[in-house]
């Protein structure tokens, strides 16, 4: 992982999010850097779009030009250096490219992909045309790729249905390269009384599980899951142990939300330190 300084005082590791700014706060970059703190980790953002956006939707997508996101890249990498990284909404395949291209030359280890294509409230966040450059470009440089089952489906042409078939769907997206795959069930149906994951290591599946919680604040969790996976990965853990502790934590950050807005409002990102 590219070094060339040491971390601040107080932190225990640097984690750096790709991703565009949710005005809101609830997802994307905000939500991402909460995340790093909430876990004593320090984070620095690579802004790629701009949104109009709170808890009841988004009402407008401002991309930044591509340039300029490589340009935000080599600052931050060339100079703090980053234990993590994680990439969230990244909008088009030209910034995809400026993306996969920073990554490759400042030789970026721990990636998580989270492979952000609509919001929660339906607007899409990715362009149709740049699937294909996500699956094809960013997808096999990752330590572990992040989709939900929609996502899924997008990139491999079929939406998993059950627990089988999310397996082996995170077997067909680990066959593009990256070194594991997390398939986030939430959305496998509202009947199930669990909301489990599948988690293929390159070796193992594992199955998460977890509850399926009747919550309204659920803004921002796959940001927020990534996000924690990279800060753990960053702090040194291994991708089950990581993996598995991130979806604890998001657990918890849900029970812990508070309503805000008229919408469907964030989780707690400060909940293990709200105390104090």
């Amino acid at each position: 992982m590219n070094s060339p300084t040491t971390c601040p005082e107080n932190y225990t590791a640097r984690v750096l999010t790709i991703a565009g700014s949710d005005s809101g706060g609830g997802a994307g970059i905000q939500a991402d850097l909460k995340t790093f703190f909430a876990h004593r980790c320090y984070g620095a953002s690579v802004i790629t779009a701009i949104t109009a956006q709170n808890t009841l939707g988004v009402q407008g997508v401002h991309p930044i030009p591509p340039a300029f996101v490589r340009s935000q890249l080599d600052s931050v990498l060339s100079d703090i250096g980053f234990d993590a990284a994680k990439t969230g909404m990244l909008f088009s395949a030209e910034i995809i490219s400026e993306v996969a291209g920073a990554v490759r030359d400042h030789g970026v280890e721990r990636l998580v992909v989270d492979p952000v294509m609509v919001s929660k409230s339906g607007h899409r966040l990715l362009a149709p045309q740049a699937v294909a450059a996500m699956r094809d470009v960013l997808i096999p440089l990752a330590m572990i790729v992040t989709p939900n089952i929609e996502e899924a489906g997008d990139l491999l042409g079929a939406r998993p249905a059950s627990i089988d078939e999310m397996i082996a769907a995170a077997k067909a997206l680990h066959a593009l390269g990256p070194r594991a795959v997390l398939i986030k069930g939430g959305h496998l149906g509202p009947t199930t009384a669990h909301s489990n994951d599948v988690l293929f290591d390159g070796h193992n599946s594992h199955i998460l599980e977890g509850p399926r919680l009747d919550a309204k604040h659920t803004h921002g969790t796959g940001c927020t899951l990534s996000a924690a996976i990279a800060a753990r990965l960053a702090l040194g853990q291994e991708i089950v142990a990581a993996t598995h502790d991130a979806k604890a934590w998001l657990t918890h950050a849900m029970l812990e939300a508070r309503p805000l807005g008229g919408g469907i409002g964030p989780v707690n990102h400060g909940w293990d330190f709200s105390s104090t």
